[in-house]
């Protein structure tokens, strides 16, 4: 269960929300089996006070408090159904909140080699399904096992006060082994199957996935008959391990049902004996049985979440082994020891697993409002500095300090929602007016003036609805955007014609004056002027 303990950690970070939640349910259950076990009571008292009547003995019975009652029960199970479905499920979707930004926190953190290990679709498992597995855990586990052995306590404390301590001893001798036998005991019959069921489904998916972008080299290979072989064989075989699971969870059901049955037998027949013995009523009887009836509810919601909880392992497991980041020798520090120094790099060696060294022990300082451009063929080394730099890699050796940045990757990223959200990502409080100097700036003004919806034109996946050239020039705009007194630039410029470039370069003098900027590139040329030049062999 080690796997569980951060993500379990993270998930207790909002106890109020969690106790809040627990008792909603609690409400509900405790509704539920006060309207059976009421009604029940009712019904008894009334057919035996019409037995009294009849064979003429005088009798009477109040229908109103127990009428009340039921119709109070009746009320209160659906307010507290409905109060907990809308604040759990708001509940599990702040603790999904939770995850991903945690799940994202670790990823930033994490060292190259650590982040390209796994193929896309094994990510989209990670990002999805694993994490999806992880959302529910407090209200499909944690809760219901938490009511089910209260409510079992509850009603074995009940029957002790209220009838007999030897009924008690008994319903326990029965109850124990049902609660075990709805969690434990199906979780060992089924973690096994359901550890790899993880594992395969992770397969399959890939192989599909592999499959759908592969379709036209494995055709012309002759080979997408066999491939497709493969993938329902797979998915033939974790279906054969589902019915296998489904089979074993439905049997612990089965035994658990009728385990707590056998508890309303045993209490009604131990009532029976009370009532002849003259200690409880006839209604009294009943009481606790139908009771006991109310914790099938419960008890049939236990063996399917812990059915499922090897396959909650095995997502956590994969979570913490793939998202993690590594130690490395190199630190990124905050500041830089200088106070007229922005950017200062200690004897930095950056390596990737046990490939060659790409920089070994570079040493540079850039100094406040200083414009420094670092050029290099392709290999160079240029983005890997940059990302070290950034802080999004960790140097193999060697620290860097730097003043609060901000980042333009080599790779255009733009995300599927309008420019004024993509923009908003450098700067939130900017306001509509700095955005379209910004734009005026980068030369787009133009394209979005006379669009319907202009800053809120809708960009596409990955800016689909824009040129090269135009999305890269608007995550330029983001970055210029931002109020960070270090800019780094990898190939600002990337896709931009030679006249709209020198009108942009023209433009950044004015707009990031004061501003450190450190900009990498293959050529001066590709750059905007700096003060000088750092050449990467």
């Amino acid at each position: 269960m080690r796997e569980l303990a951060p993500w379990l950690a993270l998930i207790f970070h909002r106890p109020g929300r969690l106790v809040t939640g627990g008792l909603l349910i609690l409400a509900t259950l405790l509704a539920g089996m006060g309207l059976l076990a009421l009604s029940g009571w009712f019904i008894t008292a009334t057919a035996l006070t019409g037995i009294l009547l009849a064979a003429g003995v005088q009798a009477s019975i109040n229908l109103y408090v127990p009428g009340g009652g039921i119709r109070f029960f009746a009320v209160a199970r659906t307010v507290a159904r409905y109060a907990e479905r809308v604040y759990n499920h708001d509940t599990v979707l702040r603790l999904l909140t939770d995850i991903r930004v945690a799940l994202f926190q670790r990823l930033s953190t994490a060292d190259r080699d650590r982040r390209t290990r796994l193929r896309g679709p094994q990510w989209l498992s990670r990002l999805t399904n694993d994490v999806d597995a992880l959302d529910t855990l407090y209200l499909r586990l944690i809760a219901p096992t938490a009511l089910a052995a209260l409510v079992t306590a509850v009603l074995l404390i009940a029957a002790w006060l209220m009838y007999r301590g030897e009924l008690a001893v008994g319903l326990a001798l029965v109850l124990v082994p049902a609660f075990l036998v709805a969690t434990l005991l199906v979780y060992l019959r089924t973690r096994h199957l359901v550890y790899q069921q993880t594992a395969a489904r992770e397969r399959v998916r890939t192989d599909v996935i592999e499959h759908i972008e592969g379709f036209g080299e494995l055709t012309a290979a002759g080979r997408i008959g066999k491939h497709a072989a493969l993938c329902l064989r797979q998915a033939g075989q974790i279906t054969r391990n589902e019915a296998r699971t489904d089979t074993r969870t439905g049997w612990n059901l089965g035994l658990s049902q009728v385990m707590v049955n056998l508890s309303v037998v045993l209490a009604l027949w131990m009532g029976l004996e009370l009532f002849q013995a003259g200690t409880v009523t006839g209604p009294m009887v009943v009481l606790l049985p139908i009771a006991l009836l109310g914790l099938q509810e419960i008890y049939s919601m236990l063996p399917d979440a812990f059915a499922r909880l090897g396959g909650t392992l095995a997502s956590a497991a994969a979570l913490n082994r793939d998202c993690a980041p590594e130690p490395s020798q190199g630190a990124r520090e905050q500041q830089p020891h200088g106070n007229d120094c922005a950017l200062e790099l200690e004897r930095v060696t950056i390596r990737f697993g046990d490939h060659a060294s790409v920089l070994s022990h570079y040493d540079m300082a850039v100094a406040k409002g200083e414009w420094v451009g670092i050029v290099g063929h392709s290999g160079a080394g240029k983005s890997s500095l940059a990302d070290v730099i950034a802080g999004l890699e960790k140097p193999a050796v060697g620290r860097v300090y730097a003043l609060p940045l901000a980042y333009l990757t080599q790779k255009t990223v733009l995300f599927d929602d309008t420019l004024k959200a993509n923009l908003l990502i450098g700067r939130p409080d900017a306001t509509d007016a700095d955005l379209w100097r910004v734009l005026e700036l980068v030369a787009m003004a133009g394209r979005f003036v006379h669009e319907p919806a202009q800053l809120n034109t809708w960009l596409g996946s990955m800016g689909s609805q824009l040129s090269g050239g135009e999305a890269r020039r608007i995550a330029l705009a983001r970055v210029l955007l931002n109020k960070a007194p270090l800019l780094i630039l990898d190939e600002p410029f990337t896709g931009v014609d030679a006249e709209t470039r020198n009108t942009i370069a023209t433009g950044m003098m004015q707009w990031l004056a004061g501003k450190t900027v450190v900009s990498l590139g293959h050529a001066p040329e590709a750059l905007p002027a700096s003060d000088r030049t750092i050449r990467l062999a």
